[in-house]
């Protein structure tokens, strides 16, 4: 049972808002406008912005239209768990007591942070919010009319086929009626709206960067969940996701690192069974696959992670 306490006569953390940003256009700028409305003290709130060698300009607008914004320029793409990896450093030296993971294509509510309620458990180590597709950018837009764009859920907690390795979105393009507006443990919570408490940094180290892209987050829960931690949705928290605004899904790229990273986290989570399972069907790719997921398979069988893969 996860208990939510109202704050009102406890001390309010310091908050670090952090997120990666690679070629973004004009995405982040809408992520960090967002961010200056939420109902919380701005002095408990610091914001820090990784840009991983962006050649759009984006970089250059986020530090002349939010000029209070920490951002951090650096010359390579190391990637959503390098990039996040520079972040959380720098809010940890800070001294943040909680640290929220944000994409850079994401619009939050201004009651985005009602999270921190069921971080007054302190077994809370990490918790998610529930995620709308972006009005507009749901995968299937024929399906809904207009009054349900915006209420398509992208994330509303997460599940793991252990028998196939597949880490999935509950309640994935479904329109939200209520069905899941429980505050609940779940299995792993999405990078995309990801607030963390220090002393899981503290204790598991940071995201492994031999993901590089994709399934670092579930990684992140799985051995948070290891060293004692409660992993937890909290559906009042609500986030828009504009979906794939830095790595299209369903793209080569996308193919290749889910391929890869998903054979690396069966080795390290899955029972064997699961495990032969993944590598005959990592055969099946060499032989008769694609050239991207020959090669994602290949890498993984010779260990070789991190960036990888160029588009």
């Amino acid at each position: 049972m996860i208990r939510r306490i109202n704050k009102i006569n406890h001390k309010l953390p310091n908050i670090s808002i952090i997120f990666p940003n690679y070629n973004g256009g004009k995405e982040p700028l809408e992520c960090l406008e967002s961010i200056t409305g939420l109902t919380y003290p701005r002095h408990l709130i610091e914001v820090i912005v990784i840009d991983n060698g962006s050649t759009d300009g984006s970089a250059l607008a986020i530090r002349q239209k939010f000029p209070a914004v920490e951002l951090i320029e650096l010359k390579d793409n190391l990637g959503f768990t390098g990039g996040n990896n520079v972040g959380i450093r720098r809010a940890l030296e800070a001294g943040a007591e909680l640290l929220w993971l944000l994409n850079n294509d994401t619009i939050v509510d201004k009651n985005a942070l009602s999270i921190l309620d069921v971080f007054d458990n302190t077994d809370v180590g990490i918790a998610g919010s529930k995620i709308y597709f972006a009005q507009g950018r749901e995968y299937h837009k024929d399906r809904y009319v207009k009054n349900e764009q915006g209420k398509v859920i992208w994330y509303a907690g997460g599940i793991i086929d252990w028998n196939n390795m597949y880490a999935s979105h509950r309640g994935v393009d479904e329109v939200d009626q209520g069905q899941y507006d429980k505050v609940e443990q779940t299995s792993f919570v999405t990078g995309c709206s990801m607030m963390v408490r220090r002393e899981v940094f503290e204790r598991i180290g940071l995201f492994d960067e031999r993901y590089y892209l994709y399934l670092e987050d579930v990684d992140l829960c799985l051995r948070a969940a290891r060293a004692g931690f409660k992993i937890v949705y909290v559906p009042t928290s609500v986030v828009w996701h504009l979906n794939a605004g830095s790595s299209a899904s369903g793209s080569e790229l996308h193919q290749y690192y889910q391929t890869r990273n998903r054979l690396l986290l069966g080795k390290q989570y899955a029972p064997l069974r699961t495990n032969i399972a993944l590598w005959r069907e990592g055969l099946r790719f060499i032989s008769s696959g694609s050239p991207t997921r020959r090669k994602a398979v290949i890498d993984a069988l010779f260990c070789r992670y991190g960036r990888r893969y160029e588009r």
